[in-house]
């Protein structure tokens, strides 16, 4: 079963079926969805949709659906996952357009992050940072991450990790 957490504005919720319009447009958006290997077709993002709900069964944690407390209207995902072939797990997030520089993706973080902490009992959580992902810097500057060293991913990719504070 997929935990409810809600924050003082969002709903992390599991992510299901009637989300699909949310995430086949946000990962067909080449600019948003580059870290994810995007843009991705309409089946693709499907399948990502698919993988963060498999996710949740296969390790017992993943990405949540990210909506608006007072709307319910999802804008984004955020969560820990750890793809296989991966070295470890990590603190992952994405939001669309129309909601981004609102907060959104620190505060679904820090409740993403304190779950780690509190109900996984993680001794660190982090995340790999791509090195053109200068929104991602900053939200992790923001949460007070500490570079932790710098590794070669399975995607090729040579990626910064940083670990996140307990808050």
């Amino acid at each position: 079963m997929i935990p409810i957490i809600e924050t003082e504005r969002l709903v992390l919720r599991a992510p299901g079926a009637e989300d699909f319009s949310v995430y086949r447009d946000f990962f067909a958006d080449a600019g948003a969805s580059i870290a994810y290997n995007g843009p991705l077709s309409a089946g693709d993002s499907w399948r990502m949709l698919a993988t963060d709900i498999g996710h949740w069964a296969l390790r017992g944690y993943g990405r949540w659906a990210v909506t608006i407390k007072k709307t319910g209207e999802m804008v984004g995902g955020c969560g820990l996952w750890w793809p296989e072939a991966y070295p470890r797990s990590e603190l992952t997030w994405w939001i669309i357009a129309s909601a981004r520089r609102q907060g959104y993706a620190r505060e679904a973080s820090v409740a993403a992050i304190k779950f780690g902490y509190e109900t996984l009992g993680w001794p660190i959580v982090e995340t790999h940072i791509n090195d053109e992902n200068l929104a991602a810097r900053h939200l992790v500057k923001s949460l007070g991450g500490v570079f932790m060293l710098r590794e070669k991913f399975p995607d090729g990719l040579s990626r910064d990790i940083f670990q996140l504070p307990k808050g």
